[in-house]
Order: C-alpha cells, then sequence, then structure tokens
C-alpha cells in the first residue's frame, strides 16, 4: 500500500472529479494523500477535503510563487491554521529562482517564517526548490543551527550534492514522476542511493505525470508507477519499496498517526 505525500486535490484537472480520482488511487493501492496548499485562499479547501476523507490529511504553506502576495501574512496566522487535526504539514514552502514570480528577499523571508512555525508545532516543512540549490541549503543549515525541525524536500530533482547537504541535515527527500523521465539519469543515480529510511513518493499531481501516462493529466493513481520504477532502480521489490515508503511518511508526518 503505498502513500501519495504531495498531490493538489484542488486543481484544475483533479477537483472536477475529484470522488473518481480518490476511487482509482486506492483502486491502485494508496491509501493515503497528503492534498498540499500553495497559498491561503486554499486552506479551507484543502483542509475541507482532508475533513471529509478519512485518507487524505493537509497542509498549510506559501509557495514560493505567492510570496509577493503574502509578504505580510503573520506568523500567528499559520500557527493558527496548523491545528486542525487534518493539518499535517507545512508548506509548500521555499525557494523557486527559474520563474522568479516573486522577490527573492520576500520568498526568503517568508521561508524562514515557515521554519519557525515547523519548529515550534514540531510539523514537517514541505518545500519546493528550483534553481536555488545554495539559498535553499544556506538557509536550510542556518536556520537548523537555530534549533532543530522536520522538513522534506519535495519533487527532488536537485544535484547530488544538494542531496548531501539536506540529508546532512536529517532531511527527507520525495520522489516525483519525474525521475521515470529518460532524460533524468542524474536523478535516477540520486534515487539509487537515498537512505531508504528517508525516502518517500509523490506525484505532485495535477502536474509531472510519469512514464507511461507522461502528458496525461497526472492524478494519485500513477503514484504506483513512480514506485516500481524506483524500485527496479534500487532492485527491489515494489512490496518492500511501498512498505518503508509508507512507514516513512508516517514517521515523518507523525500527527497522521493520530486519531482524526
Amino acid at each position: 500500500m503505498l502513500i501519495d505525500s504531495h498531490c493538489h486535490l484542488e486543481y484544475e484537472g483533479l477537483v472536477e472529479d475529484q470522488g473518481s480520482v480518490l476511487t482509482r488511487a486506492r483502486d491502485a493501492g494508496v491509501q493515503g494523500f497528503l492534498n498540499i496548499s500553495t497559498k491561503q485562499s486554499e486552506w479551507d479547501q484543502v483542509v475541507a477535503t482532508a475533513a471529509r476523507e478519512e485518507d487524505v490529511w493537509a497542509s498549510v504553506g506559501i509557495h514560493p510563487h505567492n510570496a509577493d502576495a503574502h509578504a505580510d501574512l503573520a506568523r500567528e496566522t499559520l500557527l493558527e491554521a496548523t491545528k486542525h487535526p487534518k493539518v499535517v504539514g507545512i508548506g509548500e514552502t521555499g525557494l523557486d529562482y527559474y520563474y522568479d514570480k516573486s522577490d527573492r528577499r520576500v520568498q526568503q523571508d517568508l521561508f524562514r517564517m515557515h521554519i519557525d512555525v515547523a519548529r515550534e508545532t514540531g510539523l514537517p516543512l514541505i518545500i519546493h526548490t528550483r534553481d536555488a540549490e545554495e539559498d535553499t541549503a544556506a538557509i536550510l543549515e542556518d536556520e537548523m543551527g537555530k534549533g532543530a525541525y522536520p522538513a522534506l524536500i519535495h519533487c527532488f530533482t536537485a544535484s547530488a550534492e544538494f542531496g548531501e547537504r539536506v540529508l546532512a541535515l536529517g532531511l527527507s527527500i520525495s520522489l516525483s514522476g519525474i525521475v521515470t523521465f529518460k532524460n533524468a539519469k542524474d536523478l535516477q543515480e540520486v534515487a539509487k542511493v537515498i537512505p531508504a529510511d528517508r525516502m518517500l513518493v509523490e506525484t505532485d499531481s495535477p502536474f509531472l505525470a510519469p512514464v507511461p501516462h507522461r502528458g496525461k493529466t497526472c492524478e494519485p493513481a500513477y503514484v504506483a508507477n513512480t514506485a516500481q520504477f524506483v524500485a527496479d532502480l534500487r532492485d527491489t521489490s515494489m512490496e518492500a519499496l511501498a512498505e518503508q515508503t509508507t512507514r516513512n511518511f508516517h514517521a515523518l508526518f507523525a500527527k497522521t498517526k493520530a486519531p482524526a
């Protein structure tokens, strides 16, 4: 049984037929879903879906693309939102210098605020980073020096060196359908050596559908394709990888083990 550790169930392509999307995933062996928010206006919706569906959990946070629009978000507002019993993570947050849709300093300040809330609550941080490896790693290292916090690099596509730096901080790494792409050879090499107890799998649906679904709208059922590909890369069975990554998910997102 698998967990899709990162999906956007409220996004176009999934939300229109969310019930069928979840049913197809459950039929494919997916037993849990982490429904991710990227801006404050989504928080109520992702939490409502999690409250309605026993096997769905929610995160609250601000994607770096949306940082400018949330530059004045109060720490207390984010902290209050984490108190819902089905909110199990903080994010996604982080840095994106590829699109630069928000001022980099605003991205950095908001990222640090999310880290501070993760440290206080003990809820894991869900980190997006693109073309910002050095600043992301530097902030994570600086903040870890102020006090430990749990965190995950979602949809990992970064360098092996970045992977080593975040693993040294105790972070986990989640692999998306990108690892199945033919041009992802470097990522595939990283996927082979991620410590077994620090690896998760995800879809980031409705984006990044894995082979053989590439080009289609991605949905949580496809996490099975990514898991099978990674199991083959690591010369292990699908069953063993599913069991390990599910155990890792519940260990990291410890609130998922509590009664809803």
